[in-house]
């Protein structure tokens, strides 16, 4: 039998775990509507997402923060591998090769887990002056780690990865609190040096760019503003969903599922969607605000925050012709297992942290 103190059930956050819930059942809905046999499989990563929200709630963090840096350079150097040893698909060479069972690993995606608590582990271990937030020593101490990965990850190349790695850092940065001269003077750097920047971008990147300006959009966000607009106020039925089930909308139940969705559920079916996205961004600021005090809190809560804002704000602009097209999932919603597990296990490292707020209650489950 298994005693746990009740505080830890207080303490646990259900308004995060009820907001994600519809997310998750309407993605299945619409997989399993387009392509049964993934829905198979998605119920497969769904299993295995709750597995990992599992452990990672029940390990005890607190007690283990010495191995974050461990786990940190272990991550840094699988990057460093992929460009020995990596597997090139599509051009890029993102993947290693486990051996003996042949399944590869994308390292960027471990990456981003250990370096969102690396970042909370050094804010932890450092906290910033409460009147002034952090000056630029320190400033230049955190941009060492968030920069590493970022020029690790751009170099397979996985521009969309490193840039989402530098945006997370920093904002991350921003809500804890750094001196606002040296924001000010990295917006008149990157001003200054975007022609530079733009210039060292591989052609493929530029392409998405030029895409994007221009008055023609590509084929995929072409068909995606069609599905878009033939979705109407309140949808279509399943078989008026042509733009879909005729597979004119490529990549449907991943990068492109929101505009599979809205030519399902139309206007008002976004709505539900923008709006539970929208409340779990600003409950995790609520909780970044609430736990002033508790900056490992706040590190992850922030950084799940900017991840929700980043994942589902730049995938709804690239369907609808706003943002270039990027490999950016719609977090907890597009098909595939790779997003879907790492979100969960920082949502398990988050509750872990409000659970056990305090170390003592790891001590309180018994097993008999």
């Amino acid at each position: 039998m298994i005693q746990i103190d009740r505080r830890i059930f207080l303490h646990f956050d259900y308004i995060l775990i009820l907001l994600i819930l519809p997310i998750i059942t309407t993605s299945y809905f619409l997989v399993h509507e387009l392509h049964p046999v993934l829905a198979q499989k998605q119920l497969i990563y769904f299993g295995a997402g709750t597995v990992v929200f599992l452990f990672f709630f029940m390990v005890p963090i607190r007690r283990m923060l010495w191995v974050i840096p461990i786990i940190y350079w272990s991550n840094v150097l699988l990057l460093v591998s992929v460009y020995f040893l990596g597997v090139s698909k599509l051009g890029a060479k993102r993947w290693l090769e486990i051996p003996l069972i042949h399944m590869t690993i994308q390292p960027s995606e471990l990456m981003k887990i250990a370096f969102i608590m690396m970042l909370g582990y050094l804010i932890y271990q450092k906290p910033p002056d409460e009147r002034y937030g952090y000056g630029l020593k320190d400033f230049i101490r955190f941009s060492f780690y968030i920069w590493i990965p970022f020029f690790l990850i751009l170099k397979e190349p996985d521009l969309g990865s490193a840039m989402v790695l530098l945006l997370v850092g920093y904002g991350v940065l921003f809500i804890i609190g750094v001196n606002h001269k040296i924001w000010i003077t990295i917006l008149l750097a990157i001003v200054l040096s975007s022609p530079l920047i733009y210039s060292h971008l591989h052609s493929y990147q530029k392409k998405r760019i030029t895409d994007f300006l221009s008055e023609k959009p590509s084929y995929h966000v072409r068909q995606s503003v069609i599905a878009i607009g033939s979705g109407g106020l309140y949808g279509q039925s399943k078989e008026g969903a042509t733009q879909t089930h005729l597979k004119f909308l490529p990549i449907a139940v991943s990068d492109f599922i929101f505009a599979f969705y809205v030519e399902r559920l139309g206007f008002l079916g976004s709505l539900f969607l923008l709006v539970f996205y929208g409340l779990i961004i600003v409950h995790l600021l609520m909780v970044v605000r609430y736990m002033k005090s508790n900056y490992l809190i706040q590190s992850v809560a922030a950084s799940l925050a900017i991840l929700f804002f980043l994942y589902s704000g730049i995938n709804i602009a690239m369907t609808i012709g706003y943002a270039p097209v990027v490999g950016l999932p719609l977090p907890l919603f597009s098909y595939g297992g790779t997003s879907f597990i790492s979100f969960m296990i920082l949502i398990g490292i988050l509750e872990n942290l409000l659970s056990f707020r305090h170390d003592t209650l790891y001590d309180s489950i018994k097993f008999e």
